[in-house]
Parts: C-alpha cells; structure tokens; sequence
C-alpha cells in the first residue's frame, strides 16, 4: 500500500492510543487490513462526537483497506455503559431497527459500498449476539474473563464506589459482547483491528485478548482523543443541545453555524480532524487565516468542508448563502428563493400581517411584530434603516403583490443584523 492510514491518522491527531503501533504500521504497509468501528444505535441519529471515527473508516477505505461499520443491533440493545455514570434505558428491537435505517444512510456519506475488493460493509451485530445462548456465551465467551479484569475497568469501579449509582449485570456483561464481536470479526471477516472512542480503550483490549485465547490470533486496536474546545467544553455540545447529523434534528444552515464559530484556537485541529484536506492546504489556509484573522478564513473553510460531507454541496452552499445574509446583510431580491426564503424563515422572527396592512410598510411592520409601534416603524423607516428583501424603504415606499415572495412572504431586515419575516394571514 502507497499510503499508511496509521501514519495518516496520527499526522492528523485522530489517534490517542495504539495497541502495537509498529506491527499495525508493518500490517497496513503489507497487506490490505480490515477494520472496524461498532455504532450502537441508540438515537435516530448519529452527532457530530462520531465524526472522527467517521473519518478513521474513511480514511483506511481511501489508503486502500476495508472498513466495517458495525451497527450495534445487538449490544444496543445492552447499552454501553463506558463513561455512563448511571443505568441506560433499554431500547426495544423495534427502536434498534428503526434507528439503523437513519445511520446507515449517514454511513454511506463517508463510505464506499461498491468499489471492489475494499468495498465497506455494514453489519449488524444482532445477526451473531441474538443466536447466542447463554449457555454457549457463558462457555466458550465468559470463562476467559476474571471478575477481578471487569472490575478494574474504570467505568465500573466508578460505579460501584458510588453508593448513589449502581451498574447491573446487564451493563458489567457489555465488555464481553464487544469483545465476541471483535472475535466474530477476526475469524469470520479477517478483521484485525478494532477502532473506536478513548473511553474504549478497556473493551478493544478486552476483544484483542479474547481473539489470543480463543482464535489464536493477534489483532490491534486505536482510539481517537475525547475532543474539547479551547474553553473546556466537550465537543458536539452547543446550548442548543447536541449537534446531529441528521438534517430534521440540526438543519444544515444550524450545522453550518457550529463549524464557522469556531475558536481560532481549535480550528486548525478541527482541519485536520475534520476534512479530507491535505495537511499542505491546511497550513495554507492557516497562513491565510493568521494574515486577516477577522475574515475567519479558515472557519468558513471548515464549515463548507464539513457540512458538504455530512449534507452535500447544494445544502452547504444554500447554508454558506444564508449566512452570509444573516451576518453580512447586504443582498438581491433574487437571492431569496423558495428554498433560501426556507432555510431564513426557520432562522429568524416571524410575524403575520392582514390583508388591510398593506400597502403601508409601517402598518405591516407594526401588526407581525417587528416593531413594537406604527412611531417605531416610521422611524426607523425615516432613518434608512428598514430593507425590504434587500432594498432599502423610505417614507414614501408602499408594499405591492410584486413584493409578496412566493406571494405571500417579505423578509426584512431592521439595522444591521435585525432581521424579521411576516407573512400575509
């Protein structure tokens, strides 16, 4: 192989640990090396935290080795409890099912399913844990793990510690199905390397330890570092919520916005973590950055990269479009199409209007809202500051049917950054 992903992913700062880095380097550089990351799926989407993981399967994919998505049917079911501080609700098979729907689909934007011999799969862990019975998971799975082993893991002695937290079987079982998973992989897709969160670290051991003992075999594992920003908070975390992937959860202009606010402090890692770019166009986009830092060059590099991976160009530059006349004001008439007037009105205050507003600008702005007063809107009227879809009022203006966007809408903007949408009853 021409490219090492190993070498490829630590450049960039994707991987925290490794479990024999040399030999997994000798591995990628001789062989094509299967490997995978298990997504368990408990939401109806995945976020912005599996991003880097995201990236790790795309990337080995790219230098030439296959990756595999392991949908967590199975140990969804269980809940992971690593880095949990209590019990997780249990999701039916039915949920399970429904959630894989939606993550399959935002797999497939980071993956290639159908290019040869390293095409991606998607598995489902289901298909092996639920033929399991206990009776066999307990023989040929349990006996190579010591209670002592489990109990030393670091999730779980928090837990037991805690006499206002407890862990039940269910969840102390987790480690051992990750690692029959890792095994199952091993011996029936030659699979040797196992990749996921720092929080993993115990479970990817546990799976390498298993398939020596069981399979007689050697296999790897990496995790990716548990992300912060430069003031400490964890990333993916806004005071909106959790930033999703899913368009019906975060829309791609509110994705688009996560990326572009980034802390100058964080962006060049972001770059690095986040896109497929060359480390050379980073440090470029970097010295572009530093040169005019008040342009955020480099974030809005980050937002349109990201956001065309996750959502696809046309929604990255509707979003890139809708930013710029949210933040930077000026715009035409024309830019305000029925998808653009869309993805502003979901953004910004709205109001309704009658019909007996119109013609005058002032009455409309009083009825929906945008201005407390008629004395209000003839004010900042008189004073130049009130566009309407991107032209500026004046006293003498009136509002007309050929000013209703999409026969109905009009969208002003009031100063600066003020903007307010009303739309006719």
């Amino acid at each position: 192989m021409s490219v090492n992903p190993l070498a490829i992913m630590m450049e960039r700062g994707c991987v925290e640990w490794c479990s024999h880095p040399e030999e997994l380097r000798f591995l990628f550089d001789n062989e094509m090396v299967t490997g995978y990351i298990g997504f368990d799926p408990t939401a109806d989407s995945l976020h912005v935290g599996h991003l880097i993981p995201l990236m790790g399967l795309s990337w080995m994919q790219r230098s030439g080795h296959r990756p595999i998505a392991i949908a967590g049917g199975g140990t969804g079911l269980i809940g992971d409890p690593s880095g949990k501080s209590k019990e997780r609700n249990l999701l039916t098979l039915e949920q399970v099912d429904l959630n894989l729907v939606t993550v399959r689909g935002q797999l497939e934007r980071f993956l290639d399913f159908d290019c040869g011999s390293n095409s991606a799969l998607i598995i489902n862990n289901y298909d092996w844990l639920g033929k399991q019975s206990l009776i066999e998971f307990l023989r040929d799975t349990g006996k190579h793990f010591s209670v002592n082993y489990m109990v030393a893991r670091e999730y779980v002695k928090t837990r037991l510690d805690d006499p206002e937290k407890s862990i039940s079987y269910t969840e102390f079982s987790y480690m051992l199905l990750q690692a029959f998973d890792f095994c199952h992989l091993f011996e029936n897709f030659d699979c040797k390397l196992q990749m996921g969160g720092n929080d993993q670290q115990g479970n990817i051991i546990a799976g390498i330890d298993l398939i020596r003992k069981k399979a007689g075999g050697q296999a790897y594992g990496t995790t990716y570092p548990l992300l912060l920003s430069a003031s400490g908070q964890k990333f993916g975390k806004t005071e909106g919520g959790t930033v999703w992937l899913a368009p019906e959860r975060t829309s791609p202009y509110r994705f688009y916005q996560f990326w572009i606010n980034s802390d100058d402090r964080d962006v060049e890692k972001l770059l690095k973590l986040f896109t497929f770019l060359s480390l050379e166009e980073v440090q470029d986009i970097m010295d572009s950055h530093m040169a005019a830092p008040q342009h955020r060059e480099a974030q809005r590099r980050l937002a349109m990269e990201v956001t065309s991976t996750v959502h696809g160009k046309d929604a990255a530059k509707s979003a890139e479009r809708a930013s710029a006349i949210l933040f930077g004001g000026s715009f035409e008439p024309s830019d305000l199409t029925p998808e653009m007037l869309s993805i502003l009105m979901s953004e910004v205050p709205t109001g309704i209007f009658g019909e007996k507003d119109l013609p005058s600008p002032v009455d409309i702005l009083s009825a929906c809202g945008a201005c407390a007063s008629k004395s209000e809107a003839r004010r900042l009227i008189q004073g130049g500051g009130v566009y309407l879809n991107g032209k500026r009022l004046d006293q003498d203006s009136q509002v007309g049917s050929a000013d209703l966007l999409e026969g109905k809408h009009i969208f002003f903007r009031l100063g600066k950054k003020r903007f307010f949408a009303a739309t006719r009853a």
